[in-house]
C-alpha cells in the first residue's frame, strides 16, 4: 500500500503541519562518535534503544555492510537522552553524520539553524523515494522547500489490552465514551486499575497522548494543530474543555501512573494489574516476543460524532547533519534506509508493530497490524504527536502543565495559565 492514500483522507494536511513523544527509552549504549572526516564508516546515532529496535538496526547497519558500498558504525542512546542532546549532536566539532528522529515540524525547525544536510540530491537520484507518496514528499520537505529527511515507518496509536486479560474478566472493546467509563467501572470493580499510564521516569511525555486524543476528538485535529502552532491559547475555553473531559476518567488511572515509566507500565498491562493503555505500538519492542499475538487494541473512543475523526500515526525516519563530512557516503546509506529492503529488515528484526513507508515493502502482516493499518486507514484526519506537531522544544512545556495536573486537578485553571505563559516564550524566541 502506498502511504495511507492522501487522497481518499486529509492526511496531507495532518502531514504537512506535523512536527511526542520520544519513540523508545533503554540503557545508553553508545559508541564514541567517529571523527567527521570524508573516509571512514557512516556515523547513525540511534535512540531505538528497546532490545528488539536495537537488534533490528543491528541488522540493518550489517545488511547494508554486505552491499559493499560502505560502513555504518551504529551508536545507540535512550530516547531521552537522545532528545535533549540532539541540538548538541548536530553542533559538535565532530558531529555523527546521520540520525533517526521525525519529520515535519521538528527537523524544520533543525533545518532553520541550517542543521540540517539538504537531501534533494538524494531524493532526486533515488528510484524508491520518486515512488513515494505526495504526503510523504511534503512531510519530508523543509519550509525553506529543500528535503531533510527520508522516512521509513509510520505506527499508530491506540488503547492497547492484552486479549486474553479481557476475556477472562468478561469485558469488550467500547464504542463511545459512555461505553469506555462503564468498561472503567467493570475493571475498577474486579480490583484492576483500568487505565495505564507510564508517565514516569524520563516518559513523562506519555501523558501528552491523552491531551492530543481528548483534544482532537473534543476539538478536532485543526484546532489541534493551530493550538501547538501558537494561533491558539493553551488557556482557551476550548482547551478547559479537554482537561474537563479528562477529570472524568482520572479516578480510573493507576495511581502508579506517573511513577512508573512506559516500559514498566507496559508490564502492569500484560501482568494484569492495569487493563489498558493509551500508547503507540512501540511500546511492543519492551514486551516478549511470546505476548504479541495476545495484545489487541481499539480506537480511542470517539466523544462528538460530528468531529471528524482523527488518528495519530507518527512517521520515522532520519536526517543527516549539515556537518558531516561524508556527504557522498551519507546519500549513499540513505538511499538504501529508503529501499523496501532495508524497511523489511527493520521491520522483521523489531517487533513488527510498524507499518512501512515505502510503497512496495511488506509489513508483519499480523492480525495486529493488519488491523492497524485499516485504523490508520479509516481517519478522516491523521496527526503525528505533540513534540512532532509542534516542537522538541515545547514538549517540555507539556511535560511540566500535565505532570501538574495529574498531580492536582482541581488547580487546572492556573496549571493552563502558566502553561500558556511558557509556551509563549517557546514560540517568541
Amino acid at each position: 500500500m502506498t502511504n495511507l492514500q492522501p487522497s481518499r483522507r486529509r492526511f496531507l494536511a495532518g502531514l504537512g503541519a506535523a512536527g511526542t513523544a520520544a519513540l523508545l527509552s533503554g540503557c545508553v549504549t553508545a559508541t564514541s562518535t567517529a571523527k567527521s572526516s570524508s573516509k571512514g564508516a557512516v556515523t547513525l546515532q540511534s535512540n531505538l534503544s528497546a532490545p528488539q529496535a536495537k537488534a533490528a538496526m543491528e541488522d540493518l547497519a550489517a545488511a547494508y555492510a554486505k552491499k559493499g558500498s560502505g560502513q555504518v558504525s551504529l551508536n545507540t542512546v535512550a530516547a531521552e537522552t537522545f532528545r535533549t542532546q540532539l541540538p548538541t549532536y548536530l553542533t559538535s566539532a565532530n558531529p555523527p553524520d546521520v540520525y533517526t528522529w521525525y519529520p515535519g515540524s521538528v527537523a524544520d525547525a533543525y533545518a532553520k539553524k541550517n542543521l540540517l544536510l539538504d537531501l534533494d540530491d538524494v531524493w532526486n537520484s533515488s528510484p524508491d523515494l520518486k515512488r513515494y507518496s505526495k504526503a510523504q514528499n511534503t512531510l519530508c520537505t523543509a519550509s525553506s522547500g529543500k528535503k531533510v529527511f527520508v522516512p521509513a515507518t509510520y505506527y499508530w496509536w491506540g488503547m492497547f489490552y492484552r486479549k486474553s486479560n479481557f476475556a477472562k474478566w468478561g469485558v469488550r472493546e467500547p464504542k463511545s465514551w459512555d461505553d469506555f467509563l462503564a468498561l472503567c467501572d467493570t475493571l475498577k470493580s474486579k480490583g484492576v486499575a483500568p487505565i495505564g499510564l507510564g508517565a514516569g521516569g524520563n516518559t513523562t511525555w506519555v501523558a501528552s497522548a491523552w491531551f492530543d486524543y481528548l483534544n482532537i476528538r473534543i476539538n478536532g485535529a485543526d484546532y489541534h494543530r493551530q493550538l501547538l502552532a501558537g494561533r491558539r491559547r493553551f488557556d482557551d475555553p476550548e482547551v478547559r474543555k479537554v482537561f474537563d473531559r479528562w477529570q472524568e476518567a482520572l479516578p480510573y488511572f493507576d495511581p502508579d501512573g506517573t511513577a512508573l515509566a512506559f516500559q514498566d507500565a507496559t508490564t502492569a498491562l500484560l501482568n494484569g494489574r492495569t487493563g489498558m493503555m493509551l500508547i503507540g505500538t512501540f511500546f511492543a519492542d519492551a514486551a516478549p516476543k511470546d505476548a504479541l499475538d495476545d495484545i489487541d487494541f481499539f480506537r480511542f473512543p470517539v466523544i462528538d460524532p460530528k468531529v471528524p475523526l482523527a488518528e495519530e500515526a507518527p512517521t520515522d525516519g532520519y536526517f543527516a547533519g549539515a556537518r558531516t563530512g561524508r556527504h557522498d557516503q551519507v546519500a549513499d546509506f540513505l538511499r538504501y534506509l529508503a529501499t523496501a529492503e532495508a524497511q523489511e529488515i527493520y521491520i522483521k528484526g523489531s517487533s513488527g508493530t510498524v507499518l512501512p513507508c515505502h510503497p512496495d515493502a511488506k509489513d508483519a502482516g499480523t492480525p495486529l497490524v493488519r488491523k492497524g493499518r485499516a485504523h490508520v486507514e479509516q481517519a478522516a484526519e491523521i496527526t503525528q504527536f505533540f513534540n512532532r506537531d509542534s516542537s522538541d522544544a515545547l514538549q517540555p512545556t507539556a511535560d511540566t502543565a500535565l505532570g501538574k495536573f495529574l498531580a492536582k486537578p482541581k488547580s487546572v485553571g492556573s496549571i493552563l495559565t502558566d502553561w500558556q505563559r511558557d509556551a509563549q516564550k517557546i514560540w517568541s524566541a
